[in-house]
């Protein structure tokens, strides 16, 4: 008797949950299918409204089934209902913070809502979460870029710089933006230029300048004086003046001009140069220019600038070709530079070579008709460092195996030094 009551309770039992596990089921069932028909008319479909009623049955179904509160929060998004959206995006958030879509939808309320702050709350959730997304760390950014917050922006890509070294494409947005801080700097230039032919040089070439640099871009003005002499005498002399800009056309380029003039011999008559630089991902940038030259007796040249850049960790390389005729001949120059930088961008070694004569030389430059269709060739070096946050300073030294005439060639060495106070 007793053995036969146990029989029967424990069949009731297995009958409870055999019972029970048949409704989680078939509730689970009716769940996934409500959802699914949720996901497609929102890819199909504009009905968001209907969307909330079914979710809102859905989540009363299974309370527990988080999907829901995220095409809750998705559907009363769409509707412009961010109160409900924002609600329903944290609470998905806090159960579930694995999902980078959420945190993207949440963050996008506040950016368009101007929150900024309750952005920089949730992307730093985000980053907790998801260390390795570098998205969130690109909209942490952008909560500056909105703000205008250079400060913050600038000390943020230091702290992504020391987190990714390798990453090129954050030295070069540092570089972008410390040319976009404010500062101004007066400083002065001067090139000493020796030759190895009996009775020539030495050249002797200095600069005063005041450089501006705002948010926009940069404006320099520069006054330029040179001496060449010969056998110890002055043979030509005088003063250039030359005012240029770099100025930021949009988030990813920039523009530069230049206006050179003189009444001196020593100088051309006129210089005027345009480049419009490009800023692509993975720390590539690429250039496209013209240069005009006049002569003081009158000849024109017009030269073609192509470039192309790239930021490799603290290495920048940077490779120019000069594109220029004279008469019925072309006389290409090419230039490649290779800096690194240590710890901001006044601060680095460069190494240069390059072939041929190129308006871009300013030294030689009242000697670029004679010297545009003759072999040259050079190679140099330079170390440039920031002291006190105040003081600038350089010194390069270069070497150019140059053609005076046909098949004669002479060796020129060239010291360059110079300082410039930064306020």
């Amino acid at each position: 008797m007793i053995q036969s009551k146990i029989l029967n309770i424990a069949c009731f039992f297995i009958f409870l949950f055999f019972v029970s596990n048949q409704k989680v089921a078939a509730q689970k069932i009716d769940s996934d299918s409500l959802l699914t028909v949720i996901i497609k008319d929102m890819q199909n479909g504009k009905n968001y409204e209907k969307n909330v009623q079914r979710a809102l049955l859905g989540k009363k179904l299974a309370p527990t089934y988080l999907d829901y509160y995220l095409v809750l929060g998705r559907n009363y998004d769409l509707l412009k209902n961010t109160d409900s959206a924002r609600y329903y995006y944290k609470y998905y958030i806090d159960k579930n913070p694995i999902n980078q879509d959420a945190y993207n939808y949440l963050i996008n309320i506040e950016f368009d809502e101007k929150k900024y702050n309750n952005a920089e709350i949730i992307i730093d959730q985000a980053i907790t979460s998801h260390p390795e997304d570098k998205g969130f760390e690109q909209k942490k950014l952008v909560v500056y870029q909105l703000q205008k917050d250079r400060k913050k922006e600038y000390q943020y890509l230091k702290t992504l710089q020391l987190k990714n070294p390798n990453d090129d494409q954050i030295t070069q947005l540092l570089f972008q933006l410390e040319s976009k801080l404010r500062t101004d700097r007066i400083g002065i230039n001067y090139s000493f230029t020796s030759f190895d032919r009996k009775g020539y040089g030495p050249w002797h070439l200095g600069s005063l300048q005041y450089i501006k640099e705002r948010q926009w871009g940069s404006l320099i003005g520069r006054v330029n004086y040179a001496d060449r002499l010969s056998s110890g005498q002055s043979i030509a002399n005088g003063f250039q003046y030359e005012v240029e800009s770099y100025f930021f056309t949009s988030k990813n380029n920039y523009s530069y001009m230049n206006v050179a003039y003189s009444e001196d011999a020593v100088f051309p008559k006129l210089r005027l140069g345009y480049s419009f630089y490009q800023n692509f991902k993975k720390g590539w940038e690429g250039d496209l220019g013209i240069r005009y030259l006049k002569t003081q007796d009158g000849t024109e040249f017009t030269t073609g600038v192509v470039g192309v850049g790239k930021y490799i960790d603290s290495y920048w390389v940077n490779l120019r070709t000069f594109i220029q005729k004279d008469k019925e001949d072309y006389y290409p120059a090419v230039t490649l530079t290779v800096r690194y930088y240590f710890d901001t961008r006044f601060d680095y070694i460069t190494l240069t070579s390059g072939y041929g004569s190129s308006p871009e030389e300013r030294t030689t430059l009242g000697q670029f008709k004679e010297r545009i269709s003759l072999d040259s060739y050079r190679i140099g070096a330079g170390y440039f460092k920031l002291f006190n946050n105040h003081y600038v300073t350089g010194i390069q030294l270069t070497y150019n195996q140059q053609e005076y005439i046909r098949n004669s060639t002479q060796n020129e060495l060239e010291l360059s030094l110079m300082l410039q106070y930064k306020f």
